[in-house]
């Protein structure tokens, strides 16, 4: 599909004038991917303008997006307690206060941090490519250009808010410098979709004490120079630079990858 002339946007634009309709955003993912439903990760950039009741990240989803783990902590069989740094030391710390770094964009808050304008103007991190987006038209449009293709799919994660222990039960690799899309933590419903260079994203299913299923979105940064080394330093006792190092990502998120790769079982 050549995109250089013509955007689908326009083209999508075109086709309701004939009709006299009024496009929505859900009207364009159907028009882009008719037989792919809409990620519930998406489902905030559907609110009618200004409608929003609160802050997206919730206290009780915080723990999702603060674990941070070494790649070789990730396996069939591994015991993961959500932000709990009493039974897994090595693996996990939980940070009690916001602070810049991997989670920037999900502790930042428009009162107490800094303003949406600035967060969106601000420097990329060291190898990052970021984006705001605030509708659903613009981050389609957005991915679309990136890939050069609307050969893509969203992968997100679903976390149960309840649970923050599980057991890992598979772990599959779904891309390479993946394009991550994630609600910022502002009242105004905007996304953040940024690339950072030399990462892999996997889906980690997870199995809770109850019987429950839960996905995990995981992002694996290999190069970490960029990272906040007071993060790092808290959570895994390591420096910028010197190993990988992943971490899960919340409902409020999800990861783009081209629509031919193979999901397949693997052990990293």
């Amino acid at each position: 599909m050549e995109f250089s002339h013509i955007t689908v946007l326009a083209l999508f634009c075109l086709t309701f004038v004939r009709t006299g309709a009024i496009p929505s955003g859900e009207d364009y993912w159907k028009y882009v991917w008719p037989n792919t439903p809409l990620p519930e990760a998406f489902s905030d950039l559907l609110l009618p303008y200004g409608k929003t009741n609160s802050l997206p990240i919730r206290v009780e989803e915080l723990n999702q997006y603060s674990t941070l783990f070494f790649p070789h902590d990730l396996y069939p069989g591994k015991k993961i307690v959500l932000g709990n740094s009493q039974s897994v030391a090595k693996m996990v710390r939980p940070f009690t206060e916001p602070r810049q770094g991997v989670t920037d964009s999900i502790w930042l808050e428009n009162k107490e941090r800094q303003s949406l304008d600035d967060f969106c103007n601000s420097p990329t991190a060291i190898g990052e490519h970021k984006h705001c987006v605030s509708s659903l038209e613009s981050m389609i449009d957005h991915v679309i250009s990136h890939f050069r293709t609307s050969k893509i799919k969203a992968i997100s994660s679903t976390f149960d808010k309840n649970e923050d222990q599980y057991v890992v039960e598979e772990v599959k690799k779904v891309g390479e410098n993946t394009v991550m899309c994630h609600r910022l933590n502002f009242k105004k419903v905007v996304f953040n979709c940024h690339q950072v260079r030399e990462t892999t994203a996997y889906v980690v299913s997870l199995a809770a004490p109850d019987g429950s299923k839960a996905k995990a979105l995981t992002v694996c940064h290999h190069d970490t120079r960029g990272m906040n080394p007071e993060l790092l330093y808290e959570a895994l006792k390591v420096s910028p630079g010197t190993v990988s190092v992943c971490h899960f990502i919340g409902n409020k998120a999800a990861a783009w990858v081209p629509n031919y790769s193979v999901d397949r079982p693997c052990v990293i």
